[in-house]
């Protein structure tokens, strides 16, 4: 069998280190050192050893087979660290959007509720007691009481704008008549006979236009904004 000699070699045999002390105890003239310290001097010491080529090969496969099990356990670590950040920021991006979808739903859900309670809250045209007349004041305030409170500032733009709040305003050219300036106003009748004279039916009548011609007053004022008419 092939040996190579090689230096400082830590032999792991208990016989081997009696051996290599007392090789190393005749070479000095020094008495062979006492079993406690005999690790320690076979280990100081300079040796010379002939290990079997084929077992230090298998030295050398451990010791890479080691670096490689320890190099492939951090690897595991770092790629299970990142993953575990990943998906700690992708839980915190989940509940974030969760989060904002909740509150945007609650706000629409507040929204409709209140658009809903200012539905409710509006009266019919038949509620009111028919007068033979009606001052600007009155007519307005008959007018807060059917449109509902977030469209009456666009309902009161247009007819700011068609009448001057004035009930029998009418266009001697076109024929339009009324409060929203109904063309022709015979079309208010719809809403009820007393057209001409109830300014409570020609807001009834001109609240059912804006919203089915323009979705709302506030539709209508938009679009009246952009063309001078609607």
């Amino acid at each position: 069998m092939s040996r190579i000699s090689v230096r400082g070699f830590a032999v792991a045999s208990a016989t081997a280190v009696t051996t290599v002390g007392a090789v190393v105890g005749v070479a000095s003239g020094n008495a062979q050192p006492s079993g406690d310290n005999l690790e320690a001097t076979a280990a100081d010491a300079t040796l010379l050893a002939d290990i079997p080529v084929g077992q230090q090969a298998q030295i050398q496969v451990s010791s890479l087979t080691q670096q490689a099990d320890a190099q492939a356990a951090a690897a595991d670590a770092a790629a299970k660290k990142s993953a575990e950040e990943a998906a700690r920021i992708q839980a915190a991006k989940t509940a974030k959007a969760k989060k904002e979808a909740a509150e945007e739903q609650a706000e629409r859900e507040a929204e409709e509720k209140a658009a809903r309670a200012s539905r409710d809250s509006v009266r019919d045209a038949s509620s009111f007691s028919a007068k033979s007349s009606y001052s600007v004041s009155e007519v307005q305030a008959i007018a807060r009481q059917m449109v509902p409170s977030d469209q009456f500032q666009c309902f009161s733009n247009i007819v700011d704008h068609e009448s001057s709040w004035n009930y029998q305003a009418q266009n001697a050219s076109s024929g339009a008549y009324g409060l929203v300036q109904a063309l022709p106003g015979s079309k208010m009748s719809s809403a009820g006979a007393d057209w001409q004279t109830n300014p409570a039916t020609q807001i009834k009548w001109g609240l059912n236009y804006m919203n089915e011609r323009y979705d709302s007053p506030c539709g209508a004022w938009s679009f009246w904004q952009a063309n001078n008419w609607y």
